[in-house]
């Protein structure tokens, strides 16, 4: 049998695995044992399946995803979100669109202390969303920009993302974080610039945020940014140690977990209970990652192994098209599986195979992770599965229907798209940073 006959039979296996409610990381698994069995026999199948997984367990760069994933429960439950809303809304003063301009500086904060965009998103419903409800703002702007504010984690170092794009592709983590930290801020630009203009063309839509301290002077409400003191020394500390070169990105990664601990007992919230539950979620969370990433590696190495890796970069490299539209159909297929893969399972599955072929063709594989990474932040958002619209859902008041996340959030999928073609055709926008620094 051909490999483009077995290419087909594999993905129909995944396809119908999943539509009967197999978890994905048990679908990859078994379809990649599955395949190992028929073309090597039992033991050498076995063999081959524990040895790929094992190799991506070795990894030393994978540990700093526990460390990001404890940092972020940490911080979720200290109350620092809270008191970073606060001290921002105050010290943004009167103007119409403050709150929602707030929300989105509160979260590249968060993004750049945590790297996990669900509970970015989760903490952002539960503090901004009823504010900005509260006041009055249009209910569909308020949760468009908590979605796509709340989506910058997958973008904004340490992005939990860019470390597992950097284990696929085999390049260098800290490059990735340098490159993707302007494009991040890019696309932070281009959410407030849209609000302000929005909000100027439809003055209803946002209620001025009239409470005393707001109409203090400017320098006495830069007081009440003592909330952000103690997040901004972490931001810095864990960012700082890694664009340094002092530290790796997983010692960089131990540093912010310590920290986080730091900052909660400086604010009188560590205790056995928190630190517990801390602890207890981040274990649920990378066991999930760890069943996707085994079940992906197993699977891509055992294609890989039958001739489907050289098959696939075939097709692309053949296409009779310019270079970047080769990259521009990689997207596009990254988009497509978006639509029933989690992104840990797109990540393994297709960067092995892209990132020779985007070498190939002369494109620096971690100006693709950038791309690669606003890609996934578009998936996070888009309809029917966009997994942003369902944490806010879980979290949102019952009269907001999920239809209605998804209407909101298209403005700000459209803006995502924007900032993601001026990184494709303006390469320099993502490796300026690295390149200077290096």
């Amino acid at each position: 049998m051909g490999i483009e006959y077995i290419t087909l039979l594999i993905v129909l296996s995944l396809l119908a695995l999943m539509a009967i409610g197999i978890p994905l990381g048990i679908t990859t698994l078994t379809v990649s044992l599955a395949t190992a069995i028929l073309y090597f026999g039992e033991r050498a199948g076995f063999f081959i399946v524990a040895a790929n997984v094992s190799e991506v367990l070795h990894k030393y760069e994978l540990i700093a995803v526990p460390f990001f994933v404890f940092m972020a429960n940490v911080l979720e439950r200290s109350g620092i979100a809270e008191s970073l809303f606060n001290s921002m809304a105050i010290a943004g003063g009167r103007f119409r669109g403050s709150v929602g301009v707030q929300t989105c500086i509160v979260a590249v904060l968060l993004a750049a202390m945590s790297g996990i965009m669900g509970g970015e998103i989760v903490m952002l419903g539960l503090i901004a969303l009823p504010q900005m409800m509260r006041l009055g703002y249009d209910r569909k702007l308020s949760i468009g920009i908590i979605c796509a504010a709340g989506a910058l984690a997958t973008l904004i170092p340490p992005s939990v993302v860019l470390i597992v794009y950097g284990l696929a592709a085999q390049v260098s983590i800290t490059n990735l974080f340098m490159a993707s930290a302007v494009p991040g801020l890019i696309l932070a630009s281009l959410y407030i610039t849209y609000i302000l203009i929005r909000v100027r063309i439809t003055p209803s839509m946002a209620p001025i945020y009239d409470i005393p301290e707001t109409g203090e002077p400017f320098f006495r409400r830069m007081r009440h940014l003592k909330g952000v003191i103690l997040p901004g020394i972490l931001i810095g500390s864990v960012l700082g140690v890694i664009y340094s070169g002092i530290a790796t990105v997983t010692e960089a990664a131990a540093i912010g977990a310590v920290g986080a601990l730091v900052v909660a007992a400086a604010r009188g919230e560590l205790n056995w209970i928190m630190a517990r539950d801390a602890m207890r979620q981040t274990v649920l969370t990378v066991g999930s990652i760890i069943w996707l990433v085994l079940g992906a590696v197993s699977l891509i190495g055992i294609y890989n192994r039958i001739g489907g890796g050289e098959f696939l970069r075939g097709i692309l490299t053949g296409l009779d098209i310019a270079p970047i539209m080769v990259i521009v159909v990689m997207m596009l297929i990254v988009m497509v599986l978006g639509t029933f893969l989690e992104w840990i399972a797109i990540i393994f599955i297709t960067v092995p195979i892209f990132a020779p072929v985007v070498q190939d063709l002369g494109f620096d594989p971690v100006w693709f992770g950038v791309l690669f990474a606003m890609n996934i932040q578009m998936y996070y958002l888009s309809p029917p599965f966009g997994p942003a619209c369902f944490f806010l859902k879980s979290v949102a008041p019952k009269e907001i229907e999920l239809q209605e996340i998804f209407l909101a959030v298209l403005p700000f999928i459209a803006l995502q798209a924007v900032g993601l073609f001026l990184v494709l055709f303006f390469p320099q926008l993502a490796m300026w940073l690295p390149n200077l620094l290096n």
